[in-house]
């Protein structure tokens, strides 16, 4: 796909190894900041695109961050996923809002919303956030976002028709002036898993017979 860098501005939030990014850049967007607490994850970014995110969200001043034209953010899954909730709660963990490690990470993107106003923004998160708590974690924000003054949009897209599993996620799209939104089709390729692994492996990535059987007697 051809493209020119540099059409929009957008920040990278939660930006684990860039995969947002490359979407983003490949419509015209340039990058002009990034946020990523996993240390692991911050290095892998930095390889992948010569940037070093910037760490803990909730110690980051709004101010500092440039004005930007879109703001996208993949905020922690793990307080509202179904296995995620499941494991906490097994642990007696609280999840949702009520995780303070994670849970309320959301408002930090609201805090960064409210400070730097851009013109839209993209959230991504699993579907289960939509009926957590019966529903009212996703109410709480999506009223947030209508009280900062944006147009909301949303919707559960699985991506099984251009990745070989089902991988269903919740978009939040906000925009600050009214609009025609539409979520696009996505097309219709049904990858197969063995067209995307690779025909030659090193050896030293393959199990041996005795790890392999070991394997399946375990199962």
């Amino acid at each position: 796909m051809e493209y020119n860098p540099g059409t929009f501005t957008f920040i990278d939030l939660f930006a684990g190894i860039g995969g947002m990014r490359l979407a983003f850049e490949k419509l015209g967007g340039r990058c002009i900041y990034t946020s990523e607490l996993n240390k692991f994850s911050a290095k892998t970014y930095e390889v992948n695109f010569g940037d070093h995110p910037e760490g803990d969200i909730t110690k980051i001043d709004a101010s500092k961050i440039p004005d930007h034209d879109v703001l996208v953010a993949g905020f922690p899954c793990q307080p509202f996923s179904i296995a995620g909730v499941s494991k906490k709660r097994s642990l007696n963990i609280p999840d949702g809002f009520d995780d303070k490690v994670q849970g309320t990470l959301f408002f930090d993107v609201a805090r960064i919303i409210q400070k730097k106003r851009p013109v839209a923004f993209l959230l991504e998160n699993v579907k289960n956030l939509k009926s957590h708590d019966k529903g009212n974690t996703f109410r709480v924000i999506i009223n947030t976002l209508q009280r900062l003054g944006y147009n909301i949009h949303h919707k559960v897209v699985d991506a099984q028709t251009v990745v070989p599993q089902h991988r269903e996620r919740l978009f939040i799209v906000g925009f600050i002036k009214k609009n025609d939104f539409k979520f696009p089709d996505i097309p219709d390729i049904h990858p197969k898993f063995r067209n995307i692994l690779d025909r030659r492996v090193p050896d030293k990535y393959t199990l041996s017979d005795k790890t392999w059987y070991a394997l399946q007697r375990h199962a």
